[in-house]
């Protein structure tokens, strides 16, 4: 299966590696099949994130929404040592890791119709038109990631690479049981919060571009 993510090597700080360390066992979800009642002990929906960096906008977004729970899918370790690190901080208890590969994850692990959104904030966007083959957010991986999606989801991508938002926007165009709510991109929303990604985006003069695909009901 081709990855679509490298490993990049980060310095792990002794603050993310004592988080990860102590709260792994806790926090980090091992098992082939993911029963979310019996991982987060409620029947309160979940909300997927695929990919989410150092998690200062997964814990933001957790914290602000504790009716919700959060799955976090991630396989750079300072990241979930951030997370972990952040988890213990503010004292949440709806957020649980996976530390594996999302499209294994998503074929494997999640059952079907059993998500109430997908968040994909600022995806690596592979610029070389070598790479693109490697992007996450295509068929027919958009069409599993459909599947897991429960009738009246959403699908929630953004980034600031153009030509990336363009290709996403026609592959999930394509993908059955998933409708644009929007003609076209999608407006900001308010209760998301500003990524580095993001941030480094605007610095550099990108267009935010956000997509927001609803599940068919």
């Amino acid at each position: 299966m081709l990855k679509s993510y490298v490993i990049r090597t980060g310095h792990f700080t002794q603050a993310q590696k004592k988080a990860y360390e102590s709260l792994a066992d806790k926090f980090i979800v091992r098992t082939e099949k993911v029963d979310f009642k019996n991982i987060f002990n409620n029947d309160f929906g979940v909300t997927l994130e695929i990919g989410f960096g150092m998690g200062n906008t997964t814990a933001e977004i957790a914290q602000a929404n504790p009716g919700k729970n959060y799955l976090g899918i991630e396989v750079h370790r300072p990241g979930i040592g951030k997370l972990l690190w952040e988890i213990e901080k503010r004292a949440l208890f709806n957020i649980r890791i996976i530390e594996n590969d999302a499209k294994l994850v998503i074929k494997d692990m999640l059952p079907e119709k059993s998500l109430d959104a997908i968040h994909i904030f600022f995806p690596d966007p592979w610029p070389k038109k070598r790479h693109h083959k490697r992007r996450l957010v295509q068929r027919p991986f958009t069409d599993n990631l459909a599947a897991c999606i429960k009738p009246g989801g959403y699908l929630y991508m953004v980034t600031d690479w153009e030509d990336y938002a363009l290709s996403a926007l026609s592959e999930l165009n394509l993908t059955p049981g998933l409708k644009n709510a929007w003609d076209g991109f999608a407006p900001a929303v308010p209760w998301r919060p500003k990524t580095k990604f993001e941030l480094k985006g605007l610095a550099k003069e990108h267009l935010i571009r956000e997509l927001y695909f609803t599940a068919d009901s």
